[in-house]
């Protein structure tokens, strides 16, 4: 091979990778990792609601996917400055340098635009609008009015996070139900003892940039008698699909099992107040979540 083609072949890889990773950071730029026990929320739901074709959960996750998926870009762009300074998020693409923040700004809303075009055209307004409801509640309510500004950020941002169960639920049934509102409520009490879990770990690196988490402003103590709290709540709001009828025996074990498991989880961590608890608490969140909404499908079918 002469130094001519082997110069030509060097060129052609190295715009290959360069594709390829300008391609992987507009991915990260959805934050693919936090969207995928939000769709398993939406599958869930979907097949609680009735039997829906595979190309309608197709479309509604794609639909989904991307509003939720355009609001963590529009995130990253806003928080750009803050992602920065941290530790954890000094290497997503727009404080690296890889992606530039208008170009983020861009892709997001473009994102969302897709994503009530695409809903509204192939499944229903209704979950059209839910889906931009979340947009607009993670963007202008949780990242723009209140994180930065109050403690409170997670609770009433957290609604954001909890739309999908409604959005599965309008795509199948075209409306709502006091079932979904039950599901609704289930997530949107699950976030703040979640979240807050992992706001212990990163206490530091909030009080650094300013950001008014719990554990930051309340202190550590606080946080996790809130924690305890709000796992109380969720145990009882997880009991109310079974009390009003939705659900059978094979969910209320469940939620019983989860949610006692939870509550132990939260008061470990309120008595031993180390890091080893707060990660245990955080990790368990994730499984309870996927478990109880699983539950639901197999109490559903079964």
């Amino acid at each position: 091979m002469s130094a001519s083609s082997a110069s030509v072949v060097r060129s052609s890889a190295s715009a290959v990778s360069g594709a390829r990773l300008l391609v992987s950071d507009y991915v990260e730029l959805t934050k693919p990792k936090v969207q995928s026990l939000l769709l398993f929320t939406t599958v869930t739901t979907m097949e609680v609601a009735g039997s829906p074709s595979l190309s309608k959960i197709g479309l509604t996750c794609l639909g989904g996917y991307l509003s939720a998926g355009g609001a963590g870009a529009v995130n990253h762009y806003y928080d750009r400055d803050i992602d920065a300074q941290m530790k954890r998020t000094s290497t997503r693409p727009i404080p690296a340098g890889r992606v530039a923040p208008r170009a983020a700004l861009v892709y997001g809303c473009v994102l969302a635009t897709l994503s009530f075009v695409l809903l509204s055209l192939t499944v229903n307004v209704l979950a059209a609008s839910l889906a931009l409801g979340g947009f607009v509640g993670y963007v202008g309510v949780y990242t723009v009015l209140l994180k930065r500004r109050t403690p409170q950020n997670i609770v009433i941002g957290g609604a954001a996070g909890a739309m999908p169960p409604l959005v599965g639920w309008a795509a199948t049934r075209g409306s709502l139900s006091w079932t979904a509102v039950y599901l609704f409520a289930i997530v949107f009490y699950w976030t703040p003892p979640h979240f807050w879990a992992l706001s212990l770990l990163m206490k530091d690196e909030y009080a650094k940039v300013g950001v008014p988490m719990m554990p930051v402003v309340r202190g550590e103590r606080e946080t996790r008698r809130q924690i305890l709290l709000y796992t109380l709540l969720l145990y009882a709001v997880s009991q109310l699909p079974f009390c009003a009828g939705e659900f059978g025996g094979i969910y209320l074990v469940a939620s019983m099992v989860l949610g006692w498991a939870f509550i132990g989880g939260a008061v470990w961590l309120y008595r031993r107040a180390d890091r080893r608890a707060a990660l245990k608490l955080y990790l368990f969140s994730l499984l309870y979540l996927a478990l109880l909404f699983g539950a639901m499908v197999a109490d559903a079918k079964l």
